[in-house]
């Protein structure tokens, strides 16, 4: 397993992982195999979604934020209630296919580490499996 450190910038925020792990793919010699995404944080997720047009980060963005209010009777004492709520919608891992060296991910598809109680610096965990 390799730990990553990845720094946020924004409260909220997605950021393209996509080649940090197909990095981690291609230095492990690994061809085929599974290779596993995980966010040990309970405020911080990851997800694939499309890489292509950057609005789709905002409209994912925009729409969490609207069903997940910041302002609302929470009552967790640390005030960051909604991250955790989105943090169980979206997940904490995705698994991906490794075959001939390559995540095999659709033409659009990217992998993304999504902030929401940010801005801090946050790891990620790769786990890859030889098939």
């Amino acid at each position: 397993m390799v730990r990553l450190p990845i720094k946020t910038n924004s409260q909220t925020e997605m950021i393209d992982i996509t080649a940090l792990v197909q990095k981690q793919v291609t230095e492990s010699g690994i061809t085929d195999g599974l290779c596993v995404v995980f966010v040990p944080h309970t405020t911080a997720a990851v997800t694939i979604n499309e890489s292509a047009d950057p609005a789709v980060k905002h409209d994912i963005l925009m729409v969490l934020n609207k069903i997940v209010p910041w302002k609302e009777a929470y009552r967790h004492m640390e005030g960051n209630s909604p991250a955790h709520l989105k943090t169980s919608i979206i997940g904490s891992s995705e698994t991906i296919v490794v075959e001939k060296g390559r995540l095999v991910l659709g033409t659009w598809q990217g992998i993304f580490f999504c902030e929401f109680d940010g801005p801090r610096t946050r790891k990620i965990d790769i786990r890859l499996i030889r098939a």
